[in-house]
């Protein structure tokens, strides 16, 4: 390319992968809304046999949501604000294409038959980290692809300076890189003892040490899939659609590496009042509240980048998204220190306060993230303006209304919970029966249930927003600078 040519950017990846965080959000979303369903009317559990009980389809609904929706929603943003930050086309470089495009048909692959694996009941039982040895391979590929393209498109970027954008990506790709090879070291029996099934494997930790290893890894599958490339979208989208700067750069890098340094200390909360040693229950929950200064900082700093410019929440409904989505990362991460303090963690652990903490955070700043990115690369990808304002303004009303239904439920049900597994009387015997507490919670799984389906009537109009966008939105004759343009 001559300088001073305009680059045409290939956005055929970022429109692929914005394909499948649509199907997978779908699915994913409307699992849980099915077990949300199940837990305050137990008999829907018997409506599909084997195949539709909470336990089959339960981790369909985690890795649908957090691998399949997230992931391919962070994939397609990359794939989208990679080539721009770095003024650099994917169609330059036909290596980097060829890789890009066997990266998203092997992931698409990798979800596709880990829906047909956890529906047959085949697991390795190990939350987030359910899939059995064959697909943990492809994982290992296809993640191994993403680095390879992206580092592969940085060493031939025009931009010299790396955007805080990148920075975020890039910390995602090494981070999980390592967290996925350590805490999925298995032995497939069947080789190894000469019996069985050939997808059977167990971990090769025991113990204290497997628990140990897993929640390293599952608090910070929270830090790198939902939080350090989410913060990469909002850096690049929020200041991109409202057309202000990011208020502080030397705060998003100090942000960042607070992140860096204090999230992965911070998974031995997940085992307070274990077998694992005193002293890594506490550095957990010490970690976990210095964990709020990094968190904040860069969430502020996301709120400052609106300085003078509120007016913008009146009148566009993805600034709405963009700044709901910042609010609720505040709420996210001081609850989720809060609760792992030792003595609120004797009250919250294993309560419903723990899956309202973490929805907040999943609906609230990772999914409206993501739904509000790619609302905001249409009309660029498209070369359309986005099919309906009215429809998003619902949206978010919708969904927005769905998310305080569902984490006041279950804070309310959580805390319960904890009182009423805690009561004891006069002569040191419980109080309450396991049932008792069931029974109380019934109203409040209900709301739960209602609040979810809310927010998937409001993923659904997203999608169809999207699809009309490709397909019947205005032309638009030059791409917008700032504000995406809106049918009424």
């Amino acid at each position: 390319m001559q300088n001073g040519a305009q680059i045409e950017y290939d956005y055929s990846i970022a429109k692929a992968f914005t394909f499948a965080t649509i199907l997978f959000g779908i699915i994913g979303m409307t699992v849980g809304v099915i077990l949300a369903f199940q837990l305050a009317f137990p008999a829907l559990s018997n409506l599909a046999g084997e195949y539709g009980t909470f336990s089959r389809l339960r981790p369909l609904h985690t890795n649908g949501v957090a691998f399949g929706f997230a992931l391919s929603g962070i994939f397609a943003t990359w794939y989208y604000v990679g080539q721009r930050v770095l003024k650099v086309s994917l169609k330059e470089s036909p290596f980097l294409m060829g890789v890009a495009k066997l990266h998203f048909a092997l992931y698409f692959l990798t979800i596709l038959l880990a829906v047909v694996t956890l529906l047959s009941g085949i697991t390795t039982s190990k939350e987030y980290a359910e899939l059995e040895w064959p697909l943990d391979l492809l994982v290992v590929v296809w993640w191994v692809l993403w680095g390879v393209a992206m580092f592969g498109m940085i060493g031939i970027r025009r931009e010299r300076t790396l955007y805080v954008s990148v920075w975020y990506y890039m910390s995602s790709f090494l981070a999980v890189a390592m967290l996925y090879l350590f805490n999925n070291m298995e032995v497939p029996t069947y080789f190894v003892a000469g019996t069985g099934s050939i997808l059977h494997s167990v971990s090769m930790y025991a113990g204290t040490n497997d628990a140990l290893v897993q929640w390293w890894y599952g608090h910070n599958a929270v830090a790198f899939v939902f939080t350090t490339p989410i913060i990469a979208i909002i850096y690049y989208f929020l200041p991109k659609e409202s057309g202000q700067n990011v208020y502080s750069y030397k705060l998003s890098m100090l942000a960042f590496w607070g992140l860096m340094f204090v999230y992965l200390w911070a998974g031995g909360h997940h085992l307070v009042y274990s077998t694992v040693p005193d002293w890594m229950q506490t550095m957990g929950s010490v970690m976990s509240v210095v964990l709020i200064l990094p968190s904040w900082g860069s969430a502020i700093n996301m709120l400052l980048t609106m300085k003078g410019e509120w007016g913008q929440l009146q009148t566009n409904p993805l600034i709405k998204f963009m700044v709901m989505a910042s609010t609720f990362y505040m709420l996210s991460t001081i609850e989720g220190p809060i609760q792992a303090i030792k003595s609120v963690n004797a009250i919250a652990h294993f309560t419903d306060w723990i899956p309202g903490h973490v929805h907040d955070g999943v609906l609230g700043w990772v999914a409206f993230m993501i739904m509000s990115a790619l609302l905001h690369m249409a009309p660029r990808m498209y070369r359309r303006e986005i099919y309906s304002k009215s429809l998003l303004e619902t949206q978010f009303w919708i969904q927005t209304v769905a998310i305080v239904l569902y984490f006041t439920s279950m804070w309310i049900a959580g805390i319960t919970q904890g009182m009423m597994w805690r009561a004891y009387d006069e002569y040191g015997s419980l109080v309450y029966s396991f049932i008792d507490t069931v029974e109380v919670l019934h109203p409040y799984y209900t709301i739960r249930a209602v609040g979810g389906l809310l927010y998937l009537i409001g993923v659904f109009m997203w999608a169809y927003n999207m699809y009309k966008t490709a397909t019947a939105g205005r032309v638009l004759t030059k791409e917008p600078v700032n504000a995406s343009p809106m049918g009424a």
